[in-house]
């Protein structure tokens, strides 16, 4: 039996049946594998650096509204704070690990039913999307959001969760954390807040463009009343309990107090800044006239009116 003779084309260059959807597979697994081991390190890098910088803070330099933030650590934010964030954003931020599956029922029940859609994402959810993802993006960030969530969970801890959320998270146009609209809205930084003032700031969370902190009004101000009183709540049932353990709290203390700017008067723009003279000079100054002054008339001795005369009508 003859042999078939050899080809003359190099291996390399031979083409196999079904050689490029294997590369094609082949290059997609080298990607995914990639992606986890990047996203493992990155995690772990942010649990000891403090995130430069995030995907929405850049959208905010490059639209030209900056990006202002003051990081504070979680042992110097004041407690009422960080009560007024479980109160208002996850309530089992101690107790689940990571999603809260009742709160995504039930926020996909609502939006199913019609209305105002609400979401059911966690602290850590919301975390994991600040600092590594961005905000809009659908199923594919949704997907990549709990697996961030998932690592931060088990690399962080509570703790860091929740000091990169108080950091990180959107206060305002161009504002980033609490410690910077402590500062921009009550004009103190975050080591001392009244419930009052944490309950505002965690009530504008949700739509931090939109809602203002100071003086509110309509539902934003229900809600913050809300969440005020729902501060009392957390710390009676100690639903912030896992963020302290190990360390100690901060002691709560009164804020400083702001001086108020003094107001303008009208008018003040055409006002001198000389100071006047004093009036001895000013009347020494007057012009001397050289003409001797008329002497004034001194009235005569009028005599008094007649008294008038009474008339009577003929009878």
């Amino acid at each position: 039996m003859a042999r078939r003779p050899r080809s003359t084309i190099p291996k390399y260059k031979r083409r196999r049946p079904g050689a490029w959807p294997r590369r094609i597979v082949s290059w997609i697994v080298r990607l995914i594998v990639a992606f986890f081991l990047i996203s493992i390190l990155w995690v772990l890098a942010y649990r000891f650096i403090n995130p430069p910088i995030t995907v929405t803070m850049l959208g905010d330099v490059f639209a030209g509204r900056g990006a202002e933030r003051q990081w504070m650590p979680i042992t110097q934010i004041d407690r009422d704070m960080v009560r007024a964030a479980i109160a208002a954003e996850d309530s089992k931020f101690c107790v689940h690990h990571g999603f809260d599956y009742q709160a995504i029922e039930n926020a996909m029940q609502r939006n199913a039913s019609g209305g105002r859609i609400r979401g059911g994402s966690t602290i850590s959810q919301q975390t994991a999307k600040n600092a590594f993802l961005w905000q809009n993006g659908g199923y594919v960030r949704k997907g990549m959001e709990a697996w961030f969530t998932f690592l931060i969970e088990n690399l962080w801890g509570k703790r860091r969760i929740m000091e990169v959320y108080l950091n990180l998270d959107e206060t305002g146009i161009g504002t980033y954390g609490v410690n910077a609209a402590s500062e921009r809205y009550f004009g103190h930084d975050a080591s001392a807040m009244t419930p009052t003032e944490a309950a505002r700031l965690a009530a504008i969370f949700p739509l931090p463009k939109k809602r203002g902190a100071v003086a509110p009004k309509g539902f934003t101000r229900r809600y913050g009343n809300i969440i005020a009183a729902r501060i009392g709540i957390v710390g009676r049932d100690g639903l912030d309990a896992c963020i302290y353990q190990g360390a100690p709290a901060p002691v709560n203390k009164a804020p400083a107090p702001v001086a108020k700017k003094p107001r303008p008067i009208p008018g003040e723009e055409f006002e001198s800044a000389k100071p006047l003279p004093p009036i001895e000079n000013a009347v020494g100054q007057l012009p001397v006239s050289s003409e001797p002054a008329e002497p004034q008339p001194q009235p005569d001795n009028i005599a008094a009116p007649p008294p008038e005369q009474q008339t009577t009508n003929g009878l």
